[in-house]
């Protein structure tokens, strides 16, 4: 049987379902009846179509045959397709033929079949992979359409499961449209397995559905897996493509290329991607102001381009474009939205800047500065407030002394004419400028050629300006050492208008030594006293007064007369240095060098010698030899001692003119100069003592006479007995008292001074060491601090010793009598006494105290 082609008529596009008709033809007996089975339109290979009951029309059958090749029936009554069909609108039948033989061969095939059918059977009782199990439960496409019109409930698909052979099967779905939002959307009738759809779907939303189908038995059992069921929303050209903003705004220079991009426009569209209903196309429907067509859109990119050269700001600065996306790729019946484009044309410097005006004329006075004296228009049509319109002047002839500028005023955009040097009237009366005028940003036909210019006339006034100092410093050639009374020519200044002296006052009004006067008149000098071209304020060789010229109006200007020196040979060359060391040990020769003030010409090269006589001790002992033109060495002859001597040296110039210097040279034993001990006395007068130093020679003479007061007072003390107390105790400046008599060991002290009793059970905190006493086996050493008395007491047989605290300057002596020992306010311990005493103790002292 072919399979029959879809048409183009209603019913068969309504159809998706249709009849097919088993006619079950049998030789055996008539007991066979047609059966009919609803199936889909489109099936598949290895689809399982139905079931029939063989066993009601034949007792047995040992070959079945299908007459249509696109179908199978096996001995179960089950019918598959064998290949993937699309059934027509018409019915389609065919019979299923059966025969019973009892041939050998017939035979073989029964055997044979009857194997398959026990291998077929074995494999789905062991749940694997099953033809007919695919075909019976297995994932079933299935389709809406977006907001269907019905009817509803709308029929989707059957799910069955071959176990509904054995089994009463209860069919179940749950998932998304079903027991979760949208709630009950889909469901399935439990016995057949017939799935519906309950109302209409926008596929925007839910573009799919995943459905899990479950089949039960009776008591629950689940003889089949869960199965996913996939139900897609078939996309329908509901929604309209949205540009993604209202007003879209773009800038393009002008006069750019064609071809140029402007900007690109972006459109969605919510229905199903890769759709003819989201296939969008972009168009221009209208562009403001309507002049010829000056931009072009992408179809199927919206990018915007230019299609002509010639935008002009200066014309038009904006273009408004209405706008159009379309869907199903822009056919008419597609869905369509507009929007809007603004296109800003951008400015460029294609315009130049041109003068009002070709020529100014404008005046000014001489000797004014800083003042403006024009202003200068221009125009240009660039957009304002920019580098395209902003312009810069430039004077290109007539300030090649630079007395005039022109700049920009920022407000206006016009050119401020500016003096900035004093005109002279006296020189020249007219001035004639030319200027030109350019953008700060490049113009695109730059050339000079091209430049605007314009000539500016200006007029220099004249006015009264008193006198002139020119120039400023003017100089005079006198000697130095000239004589008193001596004239010379002065300084002078002139009137520019008459260009003469006459009328003009002099007057000074600095000269630092004093040496010159001035003439009122003339301006004249007069040399007051001697000059001396060695003085201090000299500099170069060249003395500056300053002068004042005033005329009748008392109009005033100031100048500088320099006195250029020549020198005269009046100095001697000498020694700078008065003092030379030498030290014996390591040398026998100091380097001198002499000097000249006078210039060059009057100094080296140099002659040193020895001043004396020839038979002069100086002669005896010292030798000059030359070094260089500035510089000899001196030398002592015959060993002479340690010591300082005076060595005349005398010194002349090229010209003869000289000067004896008197060196102090001191001989001194000495590895380096710094290291002698004998100095000038330069040197010693500037040795002075600070008051540090001072202060320390009086602490050491202090200390010095604490430590001799306390070796008295030990020597007055000393025991005829050896002494028996420990070593360390004599380092600390112990003296023993050996004095024995009868009662109490008693130490007395006052603030400062500690008692220190050896035997006893009483320590003191005085800070001092006395005398020690020993009476009936006790052993009293008492601490003395230096500057103060100790005298012992003896009286009726007891012992007693006097302990001295410092206290208001005076010495307190406790009256002699028994008791316990007794410590009086002393504030100081052993170790106190120890850390003041011995740092300041030397062991000399020490050693002289124990011997």
């Amino acid at each position: 049987m072919a399979v029959a082609r879809p048409t183009g008529s209603a019913s068969g596009a309504l159809c998706w379902q249709l009849l097919l008709t088993l006619a079950i033809l049998t030789f055996a007996c008539d007991a066979c009846k047609t059966v009919t089975l609803h199936v889909p339109s489109k099936l598949d290979a290895v689809k399982y179509i139905g079931r029939v009951n063989l066993k009601e029309c034949f007792k047995s059958a040992n070959l079945i045959h299908s007459s249509d090749p696109d179908f199978q029936i096996l001995e179960d009554g089950s019918v598959y397709t064998t290949n993937a069909i699309l059934l027509s609108s018409a019915k389609r039948s065919f019979t299923v033929l059966l025969s019973n033989t009892d041939t050998q061969e017939e035979k073989k095939i029964l055997v044979l079949l009857e194997q398959q059918t026990k291998v077929l059977r074995k494999r789905r009782s062991q749940e694997k992979v099953l033809i007919r199990a695919k075909r019976r439960w297995a994932p079933i496409p299935c389709s809406v359409s977006e907001n269907s019109l019905g009817p509803f409930p709308l029929f989707l698909q059957q799910i069955q499961s071959d176990t509904a052979q054995n089994y009463t099967i209860y069919y179940s779905i749950s998932g998304p449209g079903v027991d979760k939002e949208p709630l009950n959307l889909f469901y399935v009738e439990r016995d057949t397995g017939n799935l519906f759809c309950t109302r209409p779907v926008d596929r925007e939303k839910y573009p799919s559905f995943e459905l899990v189908a479950f089949a039960t038995t009776k008591d629950g059992y689940t003889p089949e897996l869960p199965l996913p069921l996939l139900i897609r929303i078939e996309d329908e050209n509901d929604n309209f493509p949205i540009f993604t903003e209202t007003t879209y705004i773009f800038n393009v220079s002008e006069n750019c290329r064609v071809g140029t991009t402007v900007g690109q426009v972006c459109a969605t569209d919510e229905d199903e991607p890769d759709t003819l209903h989201t296939r969008l196309m972009y168009s221009i429907i209208e562009q403001l102001p309507a002049s010829r067509t000056l931009f072009f859109m992408q179809p199927a990119t919206g990018v915007i381009t230019t299609t002509s050269s010639q935008l002009d700001r200066e014309v038009t600065d904006k273009y408004q474009l209405k706008i159009k996306v379309q869907d199903m790729d822009g056919q008419y019946f597609g869905l369509q939205t507009t929007a809007t484009c603004i296109i800003n044309i951008g400015d460029v410097n294609d315009n130049l800047p041109t003068f009002n005006r070709l020529s100014y004329e404008t005046s000014v006075e001489e000797n004014i500065i800083d003042v403006e004296i024009l202003r200068v228009a221009v125009t240009d049509k660039d957009l304002i407030n920019t580098a395209n319109w902003r312009a810069n002047y430039t004077i290109l002839k007539g300030n090649e002394n630079g007395n005039f500028k022109i700049v920009t005023d920022p407000k206006t955009n016009e050119g401020v004419l500016c003096v900035v040097k004093p005109l002279n009237y006296e020189e020249k009366q007219e001035m004639t400028l030319q200027i030109s005028v350019v953008n700060e940003a490049p113009n695109f036909a730059s050339s000079r050629s091209t430049m605007s210019m314009a000539t500016v006339t200006v007029n220099v006034q004249n006015q009264d300006e008193g006198p002139e100092c020119r120039p400023a410093v003017q100089i005079v050639r006198i000697k130095e050492n000239a004589p008193g009374s001596t004239k010379g020519i002065g300084y002078k200044a002139h009137d520019p208008e008459t260009n003469s002296s006459s009328g003009i006052r002099y007057k000074k009004l600095s000269d630092p030594e004093g040496w010159v006067s001035v003439d009122e008149n003339s301006g004249s000098i007069t040399i007051l006293r001697s000059l001396d071209r060695e003085a201090r304020t000299i500099r170069n060789g060249i003395y500056n007064i300053t002068i004042l010229a005033s005329d009748k109006g008392k109009r005033t200007c100031t100048g500088t007369l320099g006195i250029i020196l020549e020198d005269v040979n009046d100095n001697g060359p000498f020694i700078p240095q008065k003092t030379v060391i030498i030290c014996k040990t390591v040398m026998s020769s100091a380097e001198i060098v002499a000097v000249d003030p006078d210039e060059p010409i009057h100094g080296p090269p140099f002659d040193f010698s020895l001043e004396g006589v020839s038979d002069s001790e100086v002669l005896r002992m010292w030798r000059l030899t030359k070094i260089n033109d500035t510089a000899a060495r001196l030398s002592y002859l015959n060993d002479p001692q340690f010591g300082e001597y005076t060595v005349p040296v005398r010194v002349a110039d090229r010209l003869g003119q000289s000067l004896v210097t008197q060196l102090k040279v001191i001989l001194c034993d000495c590895v380096t100069q710094s290291d002698c001990k004998i100095r000038s006395p330069v040197i010693a007068r500037r040795l002075i003592l600070g008051k540090w130093a001072i202060l320390a020679i009086l602490l050491g003479i202090a200390l010095l006479f604490c430590v001799l007061f306390t070796l008295v007072c030990g020597a007055t003390g000393a025991a005829k007995k050896p002494k028996v107390f420990p070593d360390d105790l004599a380092q600390q400046n112990l003296i023993v008292s050996n004095t024995e008599a009868p009662g109490d060991d008693k130490v007395y002290s006052t603030n400062g001074f500690t008692t220190y009793t050896m035997g006893g059970s009483t320590q003191g905190i005085c800070s001092t060491l006395g005398s020690g006493v020993k009476n009936g086996g006790q052993e009293t050493i008492e601490m003395v601090k230096g500057g103060q008395t100790v005298e012992p007491c003896q009286e009726a047989g007891h012992h007693h010793t006097l302990g001295l605290c410092k206290g208001g300057g005076q010495h307190t002596l406790d009256s002699c009598r028994g008791g316990q020992v007794e410590a009086d306010n002393c504030r100081y311990a052993y170790s106190d006494w120890y850390t003041y005493t011995q740092p300041r103790l030397g062991e000399e002292s020490i050693r002289g105290h124990t011997d």
